[in-house]
C-alpha cells in the first residue's frame, strides 16, 4: 500500500484529502506542523507528499526545498495561493505539480495516481537495461535507471521532473517539441497545466548543465517553436 503524506494545518481540507485517498486504496498520514512535516517526511517512509504551502513553524517552500535534497519522491503542492509566481518559486524549488484550492478531490487523486506511476516506473527495475548505454554528449552523461546526471563528472541534481525533461529531450535529439507537447508527455495534464511550467523547468536545467544558460549547448530555444536537445 502506498503511503502518503498530507503536510495540512486546515482540518476539513486534510481530512478531506486523506478519506479521498484512503477510498482509492492509499494509505495517509496528516501533519498539521511544518517542522515536524519536514522531520516525517524524511524518515523516508512515504511515497509521495502533498504539501500545502501556508503551515505553522515553517512553509511549504522551505519545507520542499529541504525534502528535494535529500528525497526524489514526488512532491505535490496544495495551496490557496494562486499568484503565478508562487507556482513558479515552488517548481522551482524542486515540486513535481501544483493544485491550486479549492480542487476536485478526484482531480487530487487522480495527480496522485500519475505522479506514482510515473515515479515507479522510471525507478523500476525495466529501467536498468537502460544504465549500460546511457546518453552521452560533450561532457553530459545521463544515466537513466541511476537517475543520475553529470556535467564534466561532477554530478548534477535535478528534480524529478527536470531529470525527466531533460532525458525525454535527449532521446529525441534535434527534434522541436512544443511546451505543450512537453507538458503533456512529461506531466500527462495537458489541459490542466500551464505550458510555462515547463519554461522554469527548462531554465533549472539549464542554470545547472550550462556553462553559459543565456548561451545553452544542450537545450535550444526555438523561438515561437519550443525546444530540441540539439546534437550534432
Amino acid at each position: 500500500m502506498k503511503r502518503i503524506l498530507i503536510l495540512e494545518d486546515d482540518d476539513s481540507i486534510a481530512e478531506l484529502e486523506r478519506d479521498y485517498l484512503e477510498i482509492a486504496g492509499f494509505e495517509a498520514v496528516i501533519i498539521a506542523n511544518g517542522r515536524e512535516g519536514l522531520q516525517r517526511g524524511l524518515e523516508g517512509r512515504f511515497d509521495l507528499v502533498l504539501l500545502d504551502v501556508m503551515l505553522p513553524e515553517m512553509d511549504g517552500f522551505e519545507i520542499c526545498r529541504a525534502l528535494r535534497r535529500e528525497t526524489q519522491i514526488p512532491i505535490l503542492m496544495v495551496t490557496a495561493r494562486k499568484e503565478d509566481i508562487d507556482k513558479i518559486r515552488g517548481l522551482g524549488l524542486g515540486a513535481d505539480d501544483y493544485v491550486v484550492k479549492p480542487f476536485s478531490p478526484s482531480e487530487l487523486v487522480a495527480r496522485v495516481n500519475a505522479h506514482l506511476a510515473r515515479y515507479e516506473r522510471l525507478t523500476s527495475l525495466g529501467e536498468r537495461r537502460l544504465e549500460q548505454d546511457g546518453i552521452c554528449y560533450k561532457g553530459l552523461k545521463i544515466q537513466p535507471a541511476a537517475r543520475r546526471v553529470f556535467v564534466r563528472e561532477q554530478e548534477i541534481p535535478l528534480t524529478n521532473r527536470g531529470f525527466e525533461l531533460l532525458l525525454f529531450l535527449a532521446q529525441n535529439p534535434n527534434i522541436v517539441f512544443s511546451k505543450e507537447t512537453l507538458l503533456e508527455r512529461i506531466w500527462g495534464f495537458d489541459s490542466l497545466g500551464d505550458a510555462s511550467t515547463v519554461t522554469v523547468h527548462i531554465n533549472r536545467i539549464r542554470e545547472k548543465i550550462e556553462e553559459d544558460s543565456s548561451r545553452p549547448q544542450y537545450i535550444e530555444t526555438v523561438w515561437g517553436a519550443g525546444y530540441r536537445f540539439k546534437m550534432e
